[in-house]
C-alpha cells in the first residue's frame, strides 16, 4: 500500500478550514466560558493562519515560508495541541480537553501528509 500523502494544491482546504474551525470551537462545543481553554483556542487559529497566509504556495498572501516548513509547523502545532490538553485548564473541561485532542491529531495526519505528498513522486511511503 502506498501512501500518496496530500498535495500542495489540496491542503489549502485543511489550513482555511482549520483555522475559523479551531476560533469557533469554543462556542462550537460548548467551552466558551472556559477562557484559558477559549484564548488558547484563539491563538492556535491566529497562528495556523498567519503562517498559512506567509506560506510559498498558491493561497500564501505573503510568500515567506516554504511550504515543507509550513508542514513541519503543522506537525508542531499537532503536538502543542495535544500538550495543551494536559494542562490543568483545559484537562478539566472534557470538551475542551477533547477539541484539543482532536486540533492535535488533525495537526500531526495533515502536517504528515503534506510532508510525504511534498516528496517526488518515487519516494512513496510503502506500509
Amino acid at each position: 500500500m502506498k501512501i500518496k500523502g496530500i498535495k500542495k494544491k489540496h491542503h489549502v482546504y485543511a489550513d482555511y478550514t482549520y483555522a475559523p474551525l479551531v476560533f469557533a470551537a469554543p462556542l462550537l462545543a460548548g467551552f466558551s466560558a472556559n477562557k484559558p481553554a477559549r484564548l488558547t483556542c484563539g491563538v492556535f487559529a491566529f497562528s495556523a493562519l498567519s503562517y498559512s497566509l506567509c506560506t510559498k504556495a498558491k493561497w500564501g498572501v505573503v510568500k515567506l515560508i516554504p511550504y515543507r516548513v509550513h508542514a513541519v509547523l503543522d506537525i508542531a502545532s499537532g503536538a502543542l495541541a495535544l500538550v495543551a490538553a494536559c494542562l490543568p485548564a483545559i484537562r478539566s473541561d472534557k470538551r475542551a480537553r477533547n477539541t484539543f485532542i482532536a486540533m492535535g491529531i488533525t495537526g500531526l495526519v495533515v502536517g504528515s501528509l503534506s510532508l510525504i505528498g511534498a516528496q517526488k513522486r518515487k519516494k512513496h511511503i510503502k506500509i
